[in-house]
């Protein structure tokens, strides 16, 4: 039996064309993106939906025709998805899990390198014609990170790369999570207040749901050192965004490497985008060329084992 695919917003993996959707299933519908009011009629006559962090609130789930079983969710985070409203419909939605692990903790480690050693104003200052880092001493700051310590919250898959990257480089970790593993030699177990004031680099990894929106607001982003830097490549709106511009403007913070932002891009006038002790990013750990290929592999497993009797990372039921 064909399962009729539509994939609602193909351009934001397939932005250079390199990725094959007609893996998906034997008959595939591709459209670039999709506004709310497309997506009924673009779904007419198919099974599955295939989404990249496109908001599915519940009036476009309930108005989904009675054809759609599934929602996928081409990705690790479902938050853009109203399960309620899906599994009231009868509609199975799956997410997928640890398919950008290795190129997400690559970028916490590349933000954690560049702050170090102070990229940004480097770059702004050859943009500029200062080539003083050149002609003089070193201008910036420029340390190592082996001696410092790396605060990990969460320890999913990608947090627990980022801990074996961390400790190659000899760096000290501390976790916090909500089902801690045993102690090892250079990674404690700590509380949540604890990880936060003993830490040189904060990295976030947890999904946002209500309990984690704002899980750095200003008392958390207060218990940092003035001298720490915080690196954000799971969800933006797990910062406060305005309470880190004031802490990083205020020189009570160091440094933020931040790969998601609250809103994605962040609005025209955001102070982010020329601030020196910012590394700003564009979401891209998990757009990796290896990695948005097997994101549609491993969606289209998804797909057939849904439709086989035998579905995997269901997140309503």
């Amino acid at each position: 039996m064909t399962q009729k695919t539509v994939v609602l917003n193909g351009d934001r993996i397939n932005f250079d064309g390199a990725v094959d959707y007609g893996i998906l299933s034997e008959e595939v519908l591709v459209y670039g993106d999709s506004r709310p009011e497309e997506i009924p009629a673009r779904a007419e006559g198919c099974a599955v939906v295939v989404t990249k962090e496109l908001p599915m609130p519940a009036e476009v789930i309930e108005a989904l025709p009675p054809s759609v079983r599934l929602i996928c969710e081409a990705g690790t985070g479902y938050n853009n998805i109203d399960l309620r409203a899906a599994s009231a419909k009868g509609i199975a939605v799956c997410h997928t899990p640890a398919y950008s692990t290795q190129r997400v903790a690559h970028t916490v480690l590349l933000h954690m390198l560049c702050l170090a050693s102070s990229m940004g104003r480097q770059f702004r200052m050859l943009a500029e014609g200062d080539r003083r880092n050149f002609t003089q001493h070193l201008m910036v700051p420029h340390g190592e990170l082996g001696s410092k310590t790396l605060g990990v919250i969460g320890e999913g898959a990608i947090g627990r790369e980022v801990i074996r990257l961390a400790r190659a480089l000899d760096m000290k970790v501390l976790v916090y999570t909500r089902h801690p593993e045993p102690d090892v030699p250079g990674v404690n177990h700590l509380s949540f207040e604890e990880v936060l004031a003993g830490c040189d680099y904060l990295t976030l990894h947890c999904p946002l749901t209500e309990q984690t929106r704002h899980l750095m607001d200003a008392a958390a982003l207060g218990r940092l050192k003035p001298t720490a830097c915080i690196i954000n490549t799971a969800r933006g709106a797990l910062i406060d965004e305005k309470a880190l511009i004031d802490a990083l403007q205020q020189g009570r913070l160091a440094g933020a490497g931040l790969d998601v932002q609250e809103e994605e891009p962040p609005c025209q006038g955001s102070p982010l985008y020329d601030m020196p002790n910012v590394i700003l990013t564009p979401h891209m750990g998990w757009k990796g060329l290896e990695t948005r290929r097997r994101l549609v592999e491993m969606t289209a497993e998804n797909i057939r084992s849904y439709f086989a009797g035998a579905p995997i990372h269901i997140v309503n039921g």
